[in-house]
């Protein structure tokens, strides 16, 4: 097993509970962690053999895009894609950050974690 880990992708996204957060919108940091078989790309140098970052970082792209009430809602969408997209993928954990989270108070971010195994 193997892993490759894409940290702080920075999107802009529209995401909360809030009819406000749907409309101004806010900054996000999303960190992906995948496990795989890396030993055939190892050997071959190839792409094909080894799961594909531009591949990933596209997918958490595409579904932050989308919005969602809930942090854990946009995480478990990502991780759906990751599995169903990607065969060699055994286990994925996504962490979503909301940058300066509108909740009275001076924190720089709150951070929902969430992980799934093939089954």
């Amino acid at each position: 097993m193997g892993v490759i880990k894409l940290k702080n992708i920075r999107t802009f996204s529209y995401h909360g509970c809030l009819i406000e957060e749907g409309k101004i919108g806010s900054d996000y940091i999303v960190d992906l962690k995948i496990k795989a078989n890396l030993q055939q790309s190892a050997q071959s140098d190839h792409l094909a053999d080894t799961v594909d970052y531009v591949h990933l970082n596209k997918i958490v792209a595409e579904e932050m895009a989308i919005r969602s009430h809930l942090l854990e809602h946009a995480a478990k969408r990502i991780i759906i894609r990751v599995l169903a997209e990607i065969e060699s993928v055994e286990k994925t954990t996504v962490w979503v950050s909301k940058v300066n989270p509108p909740i009275g108070g001076d924190v720089e971010t709150v951070t929902i974690k969430m992980t799934e195994k093939r089954k």
